[in-house]
């Protein structure tokens, strides 16, 4: 994978003192298209091709939700793996000194004075509510029968399933931390959005929204409200120069979720 040299920024001092740190190449446009293929191709194999071939030789009629869960957690920890692998490619160490500056996994910036942290954590709690208020848009299209978490969570059999059970909590606790945490946040907000100003210019951020959008080819009803995603997970991480922003927003959702599976995890 090529890659170009940072291009000059119209951001400042503050953009080109973060590059001093730790240089962060830029991707070219297959090496972009590649990074996102990686992620999604296999997620959407893992969806529709894998986990209906384990559902047929279970009987339960949560089959095909439980093998979902457990394939697409897998998938997500290979988005992980992935990770890791492109950023000792390019930098030939995963010292955290190193992964923290060029992931950005780190304080959000002020773009006008170059600080970080302070009042500019103030942003996310802005997000989290725009995010959580974002649920109530009616842009979400009706999922396949058997492929809502919701829908699994809610019926008689899924919350049997999940009630004293170590096993599915440990799994859905996984799904839920490389999902927004390990995964799709630190792949999209981490690595590849500091990376995508080379080819797409100070529009990166809603390129890289459009990518994870369609990157949900494993769950294609959910595309047109992660088109929105870009304004409160994509926008504000290229603004403040940091994925824990994106992270930390997304995740919110997973943890309502997971609070969620504990109670019936704790539910007699």
């Amino acid at each position: 994978m090529t890659s170009l040299p940072p291009p000059a920024s119209a951001e400042g001092s503050a953009e080109r003192d973060i590059a001093a740190e730790n240089p962060i190449p830029q991707l070219t446009l297959p090496g972009v298209i590649g990074v996102w293929a990686a992620a999604a191709v296999p997620m959407a194999g893992l969806a529709w091709v894998l986990a209906p071939l384990l559902a047929s030789g279970w009987e339960s009629p949560l089959a095909l939700a439980q093998s979902l869960i457990v394939v697409l957690t897998a998938g997500m920890v290979w988005q992980f793996i992935l990770v890791l692998l492109l950023v000792h490619k390019e930098q030939r160490t995963l010292r955290w000194s190193v992964v923290r500056d060029v992931l950005w996994l780190r304080a959000p910036r002020d773009p006008r004075t170059g600080r970080r942290g302070g009042r500019t954590w103030l942003v996310v709690p802005i997000c989290v509510i725009a995010f959580a208020l974002m649920e109530f848009l009616p842009f979400e299209l009706a999922p396949a029968t058997g492929r809502d978490f919701g829908d699994f969570l809610g019926s008689p059999d899924g919350q049997a399933t999940v009630s004293g059970s170590w096993l599915w909590l440990g799994v859905l606790l996984a799904f839920f931390v490389f999902n927004t945490v390990l995964g799709e946040e630190l792949l999209f907000r981490g690595y590849l959005l500091p990376r995508m100003r080379g080819v797409f210019g100070s529009w990166d951020w809603i390129a890289n929204g459009v990518l994870f959008a369609v990157y949900h080819l494993h769950v294609p009803w959910v595309i047109p409200i992660a088109l929105i995603d870009t304004f409160l997970l994509s926008l504000p991480s290229r603004r403040y120069q940091s994925a824990l922003v994106g992270i930390i927003t997304h995740s919110a959702q997973s943890l309502f979720l997971f609070t969620l599976v504990l109670m019936l995890f704790l539910a007699p």
